[in-house]
C-alpha cells in the first residue's frame, strides 16, 4: 500500500471580488505531494502559481481575493480551509513552511537574523531562550551560513542576496515543518548561488524527509530538482504527472510550447522559440479551453467547452482535447 501524501488540494478555487464583479483566478486546481517530494509548479507569469500556493496557507495578498471553494488536506486529514484563525496560526510554519522570492521584504530589518529564528522556535515549540538560540545556531549551520555564532548577530542589509535566502530558508525551517513552499526562491541569484540554493534544498529534502513545493517559471530548474510537475495556465493546471513523462513527453500543446521556448532546445542558435499572443487578464478569461486563442490546433469544441483534467497515462493528466500523442509530434 502506498503511502498517504502529506499534502492533498482538491479543486482549489480563488476569486478577485471588487468593483462590482467576480472573477475566478484560480479555477479548481488539484494536486498531491508525497512525503520527501518535490513537485514543480510552473508557468508563465500570471499564471497562477504563487497565488495557488498563497491560497494553500490562507495567505492571499488583498481583501479582494477570497477561496471560493475546495479542500486543502494535511497528513491526517486535517483541512486548512475549515480551521479557526487560531488553529491556522499553528499550521502556519508548524507543518507548512514558506520562502519567498524577495527575503528582503519578507526579513524584519530592525531584528537581527538570529533573534527572528529563535523567537519563532520559542512561540511554536515552548523552549527557553537558550535552547531556542541552539536551535537555532545549528539551523544556520543547515543552511550553509558560515560562522553562524557571528551572523546571527547580523542584520538582513548585512546579508548578500545568497545569503539572505538561506536566511530566509533558515526562518521557514526554524518550526521543523513537514511541507515547504518555494516561491520561485532562486530568481534574483546569478547562476553560482542559485546552483547552491538548489542543493541546499534537495539536501534538506534528503537530510529531514522534507516535501517541497517549489514555483518557478524555468523548466531547466524543474528538471534538476523535481520529482513532479505540474504545468498553469491561466489559474488551471493544464498537465500534471511524473517530470520525465512531462517534459520529454509532453500531452498539452501549451506545455510543448514551453519546453521550446528553452534557450538550446532547437540546437541552433537561431531565434528563441515564442508562443505567440499573451496570458488573458483576470477579467478576461476566454470560453472553454483558456489556452485555445493561443493554441494552433484550437476548433470549435475548445474554444466552447473546457476540458477537463484526465489521465493520459497512469499519473500523467493533461487538460486538452486534443492531446499530443509522441514527443515528435508534441516537438511540431
Amino acid at each position: 500500500m502506498s503511502e498517504a501524501p502529506v499534502l492533498s488540494v482538491e479543486n482549489l478555487s480563488v476569486a478577485y471580488e471588487g468593483a462590482g464583479a467576480a472573477h475566478t483566478i484560480i479555477d479548481n486546481v488539484s494536486f498531491t505531494l508525497g512525503r520527501g517530494e518535490i513537485l514543480g509548479i510552473v508557468g508563465e507569469s500570471g499564471s497562477g502559481k504563487s497565488m495557488t500556493c498563497r491560497a494553500l496557507i490562507r495567505l492571499l495578498p488583498s481583501s479582494l481575493l477570497r477561496v471560493t471553494g475546495g479542500a486543502v488536506r494535511l497528513a491526517g486529514g486535517q483541512d486548512v480551509m475549515a480551521l479557526s484563525p487560531r488553529d491556522l496560526t499553528r499550521v502556519r510554519g508548524r507543518r507548512i513552511g514558506m520562502i519567498f522570492q524577495n527575503p528582503a521584504s519578507h526579513l524584519d530589518p530592525v531584528m537581527t537574523i538570529g533573534r527572528q529564528i529563535a523567537e519563532s522556535i520559542r512561540h511554536h515549540h515552548k523552549v527557553g531562550r537558550k535552547e531556542a538560540w541552539a536551535r537555532m545556531l545549528d539551523i544556520l549551520r543547515q543552511v550553509g551560513i558560515p560562522d553562524p555564532e557571528s551572523r546571527a548577530n547580523a542584520y538582513t542589509h548585512e546579508f548578500s542576496g545568497g545569503m539572505r535566502q538561506r536566511a530566509m530558508i533558515a526562518v521557514a525551517l526554524a518550526c521543523d515543518p513537514e511541507i515547504l513552499i518555494a516561491d520561485e526562491p532562486t530568481t534574483a541569484l546569478d547562476v553560482t548561488v542559485q546552483a547552491q540554493i538548489l542543493r541546499l534544498l534537495l539536501q534538506l529534502r534528503d537530510e529531514r524527509g522534507l516535501s517541497i513545493i517549489f514555483i518557478t517559471h524555468d523548466l531547466g530548474v524543474v528538471y534538476q530538482l523535481c520529482d513532479k510537475v505540474a504545468v498553469m495556465y491561466a489559474g488551471r493546471i493544464c498537465e500534471y504527472g511524473p517530470k520525465d513523462e512531462v517534459i520529454h513527453h509532453p500531452r498539452h500543446h501549451y506545455t510543448a510550447g514551453l519546453i521550446a521556448c528553452q534557450p538550446g532546445t532547437t540546437g541552433d542558435s537561431g531565434p528563441v522559440h515564442t508562443i505567440a499572443g499573451q496570458p488573458p487578464g483576470a477579467g478576461d478569461m476566454p470560453s472553454g479551453c483558456r489556452f485555445h486563442p493561443r493554441c494552433q490546433a484550437a476548433d470549435a469544441a475548445c474554444a466552447a467547452h473546457q476540458p477537463p483534467l484526465e489521465e493520459a497515462e497512469p499519473g500523467h493528466a493533461r487538460a486538452c482535447h486534443h492531446p499530443l500523442g509522441t514527443r515528435m509530434e508534441a516537438r511540431a
